[in-house]
């Protein structure tokens, strides 16, 4: 049998991947253009679920779904890392029996033996965060290592397995927390953990800890393959920053804003747009300057700021031209007039960017003229005005 370092082909450094599949209900059209979209953005790899019971259910349509999706990669020149199996959902466990580890073996068989000699074939992720479920989470006090160690126990077997049924190609186990890592440093080819801590300090920690761990095994190649979430104090740029200090590879969890995870995670829309263009910056090694020479915009120094709020001001003033008659601007003209305003508050960063002003002015620009509230319009242009005027205390 070969060693890890007849396997490996480099030290993975020049991975930047994504977690990016096949969807229900999503096109291969649709999967085509996300894909291209992640060429654009000099994505080599993909990590992908295979989804072992589903596989169970319909084995002829899991298996082409996964050979289509992984053949439409390679089109795109992007190498895919399967995930075989995944620990999230497990509630309650027992070590297998005969028959599942049959069961077990007919689904890693077949998918090995459909993909094995597909040439964007990276390596094999046998099992996502086995010890990240509920099972052991929320277990009884005193019941924790016992049920620990019985996941273990199958999960060095399934690597084991995975090793026997492929001795060729580099195989990793994608861990919850550094602490799980030494479960299976000495099967596996690479070593990968995932990371969503909250502070630099910890986030530093666990990547020197992946190092050591790695150095213990002889010097193995380590990537972070899971990471980056808006939503639990984890930033994309900071990932990446360290990922590019420790010369690790890295996966981004998710290629796509969409479903249950978008309001956490994901770099584009499915129609290539972006909700946070530093995560792109940051993919390319350009990071927010958050030293002390960093330079505050000055959104007046031209004192635009201070045309754009009397602008705003003439398009909500009233003419009174007679008794009966007045003169009011347009509400194209009063939109127009808050735009100004809007693209200052907004270049600067003086707002929240989490839902932008820009967007709400093309939705009030695509009511039908006939069909706008002008009130609304006009407490639109008000408010963002105002925000400008109170930043640079205008008068």
């Amino acid at each position: 049998m070969k060693i890890w370092k007849d396997r490996v082909k480099s030290d993975y450094s020049e991975i930047r991947g994504v977690h990016h599949g096949p969807r229900e209900g999503v096109p291969m059209e649709q999967l085509d253009r996300e894909l291209e979209y992640a060429q654009r953005l000099r994505i080599n790899s993909v990590r992908v679920g295979i989804g072992e019971e589903e596989w169970h259910r319909d084995p002829e349509a899991a298996e082409k779904k996964i050979l289509d999706y992984t053949r439409l990669c390679a089109v795109h020149g992007i190498s895919v890392m399967p995930i075989f199996s995944s620990g999230n959902q497990i509630r309650s466990y027992e070590l297998l029996t005969d028959k599942e580890w049959e069961r077990k073996h007919a689904y890693l068989s077949s998918v090995i033996r459909i993909l094995k000699n597909e040439p964007n074939l990276l390596m094999w992720d046998v099992y996502n965060e086995p010890f990240c479920n509920d099972y052991l989470r929320n277990c009884p006090a005193g019941e924790y290592e016992e049920r620990y160690r019985k996941i273990e126990h199958d999960l060095r077997l399934q690597c084991q397995m995975v090793r026997e049924l492929d001795d060729d190609t580099p195989i990793t186990v994608g861990h919850e927390l550094k602490e799980h890592l030494d479960s299976t440093a000495d099967l596996v080819d690479v070593i990968a953990f995932h990371d969503y801590l909250t502070t630099r300090k910890d986030i530093r920690e666990v990547y020197e800890f992946a190092g050591k761990c790695a150095a213990a095994q002889g010097g193995k190649p380590v990537i972070n393959n899971e990471t980056g979430c808006i939503g639990r104090a984890n930033p994309y740029d900071v990932e990446l920053q360290f990922c590019e200090e420790f010369h690790y590879g890295y996966y981004i969890f998710n290629l796509v804003i969409e479903g249950f995870w978008a309001p956490l995670h994901g770099i584009i829309y499915p129609d290539g747009t972006v909700r946070d263009p530093s995560i792109v910056a940051a993919m390319f090694g350009f990071y927010r300057n958050r030293g002390s020479e960093r330079i505050i915009p000055q959104g007046n120094r031209e004192e635009y700021a201070t045309a754009a709020v009397e602008r705003v001001k003439k398009a909500l003033a009233v003419d009174k031209q007679s008794l009966f008659t007045k003169f009011e601007s347009t509400t194209d003209e009063i939109l127009d007039a808050a735009e100004v305003c809007i693209n200052i508050l907004e270049c600067c960063e003086i707002v929240p960017m989490d839902d932008l002003l820009s967007a709400k002015l093309f939705e009030l620009r695509n009511i039908p003229e006939e069909k706008r509230d002008r009130a609304q319009i006009r407490r639109f242009a008000y408010d963002v005005s105002r925000k400008l005027q109170d930043y640079y205390c205008l008068y």
